[in-house]
């Protein structure tokens, strides 16, 4: 009887070992090695040779080509969370209306994200193109000549954020199911005390979303950091480097150059990156993120000392 209980006990390890498995192999495993590869000059032939903190003092002194992939990044990131969480809540608030074919709608906003990274990239080089894109063929229309969006440095890095911001389905249905699940009684209540569909928007569904906000805004930021396919199929990291990313400078180290010692110090320099930008974010995220149920919790304290 006590082993039958036993294994019992045991049988919901039993059921998640896969997953466990799969972090510790796939995840953590991968994770350590890279750490220990910085620290060596590691190409893909020949016997790894260790230099301590060579390859991160060559990255901060030497390679100019680090500052300059960095910039890049933080260009594109700076203008692609903001710009994507916008469209994404943007689309959100469409599809909670109650309207006729808001269903087909919604899907039609989701199916982007389904799509392959290369599937997207062959969809916009087409959009994009200079001389028979489709983009350019609908401005002459309105008597506006399009720039050669992918092959000139003033525009393609703009032209890599219009065709990242193409997916953002799956942002747009978390923001979907956060607004859903606010309580009708409190723009009933609002109305009543003559607040319009703006003034409702930003003083009940922003703050009751906030923490939807805090969610994406993390997964935004560590996604433009993460940016390679995209770009890579698009535009190579040209024209003159113009978007030659630091996703993509980090790939070409590992896969192309065959420092993959140099590349995970790389890596591991974005990670530290994305990790202070992270704990920046929820730093701030007292000021501006709204807990209802720790609004609650102080009306019940409240009440108490009463």
């Amino acid at each position: 009887m006590e082993f039958k209980k036993k294994l019992k006990g045991l049988t919901p390890y039993l059921f998640i070992m896969p997953w466990i498995i799969g972090f510790f192999v796939f995840t953590i495993g991968p994770l350590i090695l890279s750490l220990v590869m910085s620290f060596f000059d590691w190409s893909l032939a020949g016997t790894p040779v260790f230099r301590g903190f060579g390859n991160y003092k060559e990255m901060f002194t030497k390679d100019a080509q680090f500052w300059k992939s960095l910039l890049i990044s933080i260009k594109y990131a700076a203008i692609f969370v903001p710009l994507n969480i916008c469209i994404a809540l943007f689309l959100a608030m469409l599809i909670t209306q109650n309207v006729r074919g808001v269903k087909f709608f919604r899907t039609l906003f989701y199916i982007p994200t389904v799509i392959s990274g290369v599937a997207v990239s062959i969809i916009w080089g087409w959009i994009l193109n200079g001389d028979y894109g489709v983009l350019n063929y609908l401005l002459s229309l309105l008597g506006i000549k399009g720039p050669r969006w992918l092959v000139d440095p003033a525009w393609a890095l703009f032209a890599v954020i219009l065709a990242s911001a193409f997916g953002v389905g799956s942002m747009m249905l978390i923001f979907y199911t956060d607004i859903k699940g606010i309580p009708t009684d409190l723009y009933e209540a609002a109305a009543l005390d003559g607040a319009g569909k703006v003034g409702s928007f930003f003083s009940i569904t922003l703050p009751l979303i906030s923490p939807t906000i805090l969610f994406n805004l993390i997964t935004s930021i560590i996604g433009s950091f993460q940016q390679v396919t995209l770009v890579m199929l698009l535009t190579g990291g040209g024209p003159l480097k113009s978007t030659y990313f630091y996703g993509l400078y980090t790939y070409n180290n590992a896969f192309k150059h065959h420092k993959l010692g140099y590349a995970s110090a790389n890596a591991w320099v974005m990670f530290i990156i994305i990790l202070l930008l992270t704990a920046v974010v929820f730093r701030s995220s007292s000021a501006w993120v709204f807990y209802q149920s720790e609004t609650t919790e102080k009306k019940k304290g409240k009440g108490g000392k009463r």
